[in-house]
């Protein structure tokens, strides 16, 4: 059983990360409704790293793509210093907040954030904000000429992803096309942002939490682990190919659709 809750973990975790529905709160509300534990916030941020990994090799995939067919130009820029500045930019909000929290109110989450009616509301006003976000016009800002500023604006949305129910994918995406931001690209930017905030997360959750994760088996967890990575990338390739095309439409319906179903079975 213990295996088979952690795959759940890993599965659930990989699935939502990167479509805009909160993994945080799939994590939290489907392991109450299937009456399994709710993994916490300190098992959800390592099994997070699965879907970091993920997102460095399907963009290690792309890249080589791209070089194979002599198109160097977007390897080059992926690393270059003007791109790494941008993510460090981007990251430094969600940083500062975090941390905030973390070290002045550290069950701030637990006893108010993580509540199910907090993340049914939260669903709605994510659900409008992804609405007005799907609506706006097409813009033209990419990875290759948008500014530092915009890096910083869609950074400090990315912040409120540490609030349980508004996902980090969804709120950056949703403010990069506000912002003006082509569709694609703007998820790309959302990916790549995500490896330094996911990552720093699961580094606090571990130091500040390693006591708990004695309780924690070893090889259950390795598997969670394995099985986040693999649902991230299918998550990824996913959201990549459907949003380009579709925007998101389907997943504001989504996000009203859980919402309802939280209230109803509060």
């Amino acid at each position: 059983m213990e295996y088979l809750e952690f795959i759940f973990y890993g599965l659930i975790q990989g699935l939502t990360e990167f479509i805009p529905v909160s993994s945080t709160a799939h994590l939290k509300v489907i392991s109450l409704f299937l009456g399994i534990d709710d993994p916490g916030p300190s098992l959800s941020a390592i099994i997070q790293l699965g879907s970091v990994f993920a997102i460095v090799w399907y963009f290690r995939i792309e890249i080589f793509k791209l070089r194979s067919n002599s198109s160097k130009k977007f390897f080059n820029y992926l690393l270059s210093e003007s791109f790494l500045m941008s993510i460090l930019i981007g990251t430094i909000p969600i940083i500062l907040l975090g941390g905030t929290i973390k070290l002045f109110i550290p069950y701030f989450f637990e006893k108010i954030l993580r509540s199910n009616l907090s993340i049914a509301l939260v669903s709605f006003v994510m659900a409008i904000f992804m609405y007005i976000a799907d609506s706006s016009k097409k813009g033209s800002k990419n990875l290759k000429n948008h500014h530092y500023s915009d890096s910083f604006v869609i950074g400090f949305s990315q912040a409120f992803a540490i609030f349980p129910g508004v996902s980090r994918s969804g709120v950056t995406i949703s403010t990069a096309l506000i912002s003006g931001w082509e569709r694609s690209d703007a998820a790309k930017f959302s990916f790549l942002l995500g490896i330094p905030a996911i990552s720093i997360a699961a580094i606090v959750e571990f130091i500040s939490s390693f006591n708990e994760f004695s309780s924690f088996s070893f090889l259950p967890l390795i598997v969670a682990l394995i099985t986040t990575f693999v649902s991230s990338l299918f998550a990824i390739d996913f959201l990549l190919k459907y949003f380009s095309s579709n925007g998101l439409k389907l997943f504001i319906i989504y996000r009203i659709v859980f919402g309802v179903v939280i209230l109803l079975n509060l």
